[in-house]
């Protein structure tokens, strides 16, 4: 099997995924899932698409992610292995996207605007 390659985004996190057949490991900026994503909820939401598929334990995957925070990267990482699935084998596609793991969620934080306390909270208002 060749290698395969995607990228993802969510916030301001940026993932740049590498897959290649092996046994299930995940390398997170040169250290392992674990060691970066101490919560088990971020590892899990990194793994679902690979549960969607039943490959777990097929693929070794090594990521470059870098902006935002960890729940950021982790969700970044998520849509990067949901399209490199779809790379390696167009059926499952329906699923992934059923699941909803295809779909970029376009939410980012509004710019703060000038003369205002923050995007759109104004300073007090004093009448006298």
């Amino acid at each position: 099997m060749e290698n395969f390659n995607a990228i993802g985004r969510r916030k301001t996190a940026v993932a740049r995924i590498y897959l290649s057949s092996g046994k299930g490991e995940i390398e997170v900026n040169k250290r392992s899932l674990a060691d970066y994503f101490p919560a088990e909820v971020l590892r899990m939401v990194v793994r679902q698409p690979l549960h969607q598929v039943g490959g777990v334990d097929q693929y070794n995957i090594q990521v470059n992610v870098q902006g935002g925070g960890l729940k950021g990267q982790a969700e970044a990482i998520r849509l990067a292995i949901a399209r490199v699935l779809c790379q390696v084998d167009a059926e499952h596609r329906p699923g992934l996207k059923q699941a909803g793991y295809l779909t970029r969620d376009p939410r980012m934080v509004e710019r703060k605007k000038y003369g205002r306390k923050k995007a759109r909270k104004k300073f007090q208002f004093s009448k006298r």
